[in-house]
């Protein structure tokens, strides 16, 4: 087998880890293919229980610990050199020494990089050949932040946007390929940088259609009776944050009007202040971390994705239409997912239009029209079951760090 440095943002988890599953699916089809040498980052204690069960797949690693708030400290240096702050941010001495140095001591010549901040330990080594998953346009996410903030936050994202790209189109220049999570994702990325056009490509996620599966027992989270509505996701992630924040209180009021047994479920690690404070209200709950999201969105009445702000695929769309459970997503949500609104999903674009899908699939059930939702699930299980396998999806990676 030949030797292959992976280099990761944060470190990748075992399958049932939405917010991590493309980089654990990655490492776990490389190992099967090369001698993984992973170089990677925790900034949360709780992921080092995970450790060992990453360092099974690889022939050497290096983990380095990262305090976030003293991250994001140091970042702002970057503004008084003109840089990226998230270059900064993922900046650390001893991860570039180890590279480094297993690179020498391997004669490594094949490197893929999994995030632009992460291509910085990979840019001295320009005889090997080097591959990146950007898997998001993580410079436009940037630039959406800004639109939603007020002053002086929006400069700062502006600012990052406007650094970010400067480094991603660097990137995509002088490396053999760019990967996105999407074909619309890579198309973005070549209108922004035309000059790589050639060298961008993608392959979606995929889903472990196993392991989300409806066919599975499990014990319902929910009291006897009670109906439920979901979201699923990493609650300190903004685009997260904000979707819950809308969907409380311009769409959710809608419904307890019609439904007033309705509940709302925010399932997901780490919740913000902002977030917790949402369980204060009247049927929110916030679960916080929970040991398997399977039964959640299982016994959910309907799922939601009612994100304003997205780039790339939507895992929670995904594992949802997986369980065979109903969801309702925005535009954004939607996008970069080959799904018809109607049939495999429903579509909603504003506040009354996503409380009038979710109520009609809530008066579906157990009525004469009971078999909706269903229906919905059943084809959107299939779907993803024809389109979105890992297997299949992440065949592309072996051609392009082969490929001469």
């Amino acid at each position: 087998m030949q030797d292959l440095l992976l280099l990761i943002h944060r470190i990748p988890y075992p399958p049932n880890k939405g917010d991590k599953i493309r980089s654990y699916h990655l490492l776990k089809h490389l190992a099967q293919h090369y001698r993984v040498h992973l170089a990677t980052f925790v900034d949360d204690p709780d992921d080092w229980q995970y450790l060992p069960h990453v360092q099974k797949l690889c022939a050497s690693s290096h983990f380095a610990r990262m305090n976030p708030l003293a991250a994001r400290v140091k970042s702002l240096g970057a503004l008084l050199k003109n840089r990226s702050l998230s270059l900064d941010y993922y900046r650390d001495a001893g991860m570039a020494r180890w590279v480094r140095d297993t690179v020498a001591a391997n004669g490594i010549e094949r490197v893929l990089v999994f995030s632009s901040a992460m291509a910085q330990y990979a840019d001295p080594y320009r005889g090997a050949r080097r591959v990146v998953d950007f898997c998001d346009v993580d410079s436009d996410k940037w630039r959406q932040y800004a639109e939603q903030k007020s002053f002086p936050m929006n400069l700062l994202y502006r600012y990052e946007a406007r650094q970010l790209l400067r480094y991603e189109r660097q990137v995509a220049r002088d490396y053999d390929a760019s990967l996105f999570v999407s074909a619309p994702e890579a198309e973005l990325f070549r209108q922004l940088a035309p000059e790589s056009s050639a060298k961008i490509g993608h392959f979606s996620n995929g889903v472990d259609t196993d392991y989300f599966s409806p066919n599975e027992s499990y014990a319902s989270p929910y009291a006897p009776g009670e109906r439920a509505l979901v979201f699923t996701g990493a609650m300190d992630y903004w685009p997260n944050v904000d979707a819950v924040q809308w969907f409380c209180d311009a769409v959710f009021p809608l419904l307890r009007a019609r439904h007033p047994d309705l509940r709302f479920y925010i399932v997901g690690s780490r919740p913000s202040p902002a977030v917790q404070s949402l369980g204060q209200r009247d049927g929110v709950k916030v679960t916080g971390t929970v040991p398997d999201v399977r039964p959640y969105i299982k016994y959910a009445a309907v799922a939601v994705a009612p994100l304003r702000i997205a780039r790339g695929i939507q895992n929670k769309v995904l594992e949802a239409m997986a369980m065979a459970t109903p969801v309702v997503v925005s535009p954004q949500a939607l996008e970069g997912i080959d799904a018809v609104p109607g049939s495999e999903l429903v579509l909603a674009e504003d506040a009354p239009a996503f409380a009038d899908a979710v109520d009609a699939l809530l008066d579906g059930q157990g009525s004469g029209q009971a078999n909706a939702g269903a229906a919905i699930g059943q084809a959107a299980r299939a779907k993803v079951q024809r389109q979105y396998s890992w297997s299949s999806n992440l065949a592309c990676i072996g051609e392009s760090l082969e490929c001469n």
